[in-house]
């Protein structure tokens, strides 16, 4: 496993804090997915047992592919863990940041367990029924919020796996949707397929250019 090493790595401390004020059990949320042009956003929700914390959890961002897929499996097997998926309709029906806070939601509801306390990644947390706390780079400081946002980032990168064998050609098995070199040269050549959002501009600008596929 390849992880980065050159910086602090996030604790399970304020989780541990909170639970000594009463606050238990704690999910920690994140998302993967609010940056590309193409493909649904991914929030995840995830109770850490505190007997059970897999070892070298991280920011998802620090990690590498395989080591995200490993650390997938095991949060899986030993935390409560809730999925939350916006898709391209609703990402442009209601803009990138309404559709996140769906889809954390969603996560949050999906937990076998409810919640006494969300920590979210960010400074925008969903409207649900238990406390929430927002913490800026979160996925960097909070093992439940780290945990979260490798469950979302995995998520997702299967699913634009999946979606790249009912689109091929655009690459989105390699850049997930994100606005790479080659996926405007795939856009220049195919046009814009569904899993595009068109509520983005450098997809607007190639609606202007080229054929719906």
């Amino acid at each position: 496993m390849k992880i980065a090493d050159s910086r602090i790595k996030p604790t399970f401390e304020l989780e541990a804090a909170e639970h000594q004020l009463g606050f238990r059990p704690i999910a920690g949320v994140d998302e993967a997915g609010r940056g590309p042009w193409a493909g649904p956003v991914v929030a995840a929700a995830v109770i850490l047992d505190p007997d059970k914390i897999p070892a070298n959890i991280d920011d998802s961002k620090a990690l590498d592919e395989e080591s995200r897929a490993y650390l997938f499996n095991r949060i899986m097997k030993v935390a409560i863990v809730g999925v939350g998926v916006a898709e391209v309709d609703r990402i442009d029906r209601d803009n990138i940041l309404a559709a996140t806070l769906w889809a954390m939601a969603q996560a949050i509801g999906q937990l076998a367990n409810a919640p006494k306390l969300v920590l979210v990644d960010g400074n925008k947390a969903p409207r649900v029924a238990m406390t929430t706390r927002t913490i800026i780079k979160g996925d960097a400081k909070c093992l439940s919020i780290a945990a979260a946002s490798i469950i979302a980032k995995v998520t997702r990168d299967r699913i634009m796996v999946q979606m790249a064998r009912d689109y091929p050609g655009y690459g989105f098995e390699r850049h997930k949707g994100y606005g790479t070199p080659e996926h405007q040269a795939a856009i220049n050549k195919l046009g814009v397929s569904p899993l595009h959002r068109r509520s983005f501009k450098p997809v607007q600008l190639a609606l202007g250019l080229g054929a719906l596929v």
